[in-house]
């Protein structure tokens, strides 16, 4: 932590070291709005699903599992961790990771809804108090035809998101329309949520 920082902590009157759970450069994007100092950590955990698990199980249970794989290393941090899981009806639509995959995962999305659950946890290393939450956000795509998947993919590449979908980017144009309370969780970090976290753990960002 530079000397900056440190003196940007003290003038706040944050105690702890703040870590980031996560190596999305969105997540990191969305979180220096709040125009505090923390880092980013990559939690190695796995993230596969359980069997008949619930969606909004599997955010939450991951997110915990993310900010406490990060305190194992920094033991008397503030750790934030988050997951999302995209739903098609009964249907988990997990990361494609290549370009077939995702071509299925659009072909079975266009003209329907999709519902991102994005799970938020704040933990706390020095007392190990954990706050989550789940914050859904829904997704009506458009009607668009193979040649515009293959177009998207091509520009797009978003072979590690959750459906394939990146609103923040290109996948915007796929989109029909979005409803919920905070569309920052869509991205991947409920910052609305977040600040009132943090609140509860003696940070104010204003």
């Amino acid at each position: 932590m530079s000397k900056k920082q440190k003196e940007i902590l003290k003038i706040q009157n944050i105690k702890q070291e703040l870590i980031l759970g996560s190596s999305s450069i969105y997540r990191q994007e969305l979180l220096q709005r709040l125009q505090i100092p923390f880092k980013t950590v990559k939690p190695k955990i796995d993230e596969s699903p359980l069997s008949n698990e619930a969606p909004e199980a599997t955010a939450v249970r991951l997110a915990e599992a993310k900010a406490r794989a990060v305190a194992e290393i920094y033991a008397q941090a503030l750790i934030i961790g988050c997951d999302q899981v995209a739903v098609l009806g009964d249907t988990h639509l997990g990361k494609p990771m290549n370009h077939k995959n995702a071509v299925k995962q659009l072909q079975l999305m266009r003209g329907k809804e999709v519902v991102f659950y994005t799970a938020l946890s704040l933990l706390n290393g020095c007392t190990d108090r954990i706050q989550t939450c789940v914050v859904p956000y829904y997704v009506k795509f458009r009607q668009f035809s193979d040649q515009q998947i293959e177009s998207y993919l091509i520009k797009e590449k978003p072979y590690h998101c959750a459906g394939s979908a990146k609103s923040e980017g290109l996948g915007i144009a796929l989109i029909e329309r979005m409803t919920g309370d905070d569309p920052n969780a869509l991205v991947g970090l409920p910052l609305i949520m977040l600040v009132g976290m943090l609140a509860n753990e003696g940070v104010d960002i204003v």
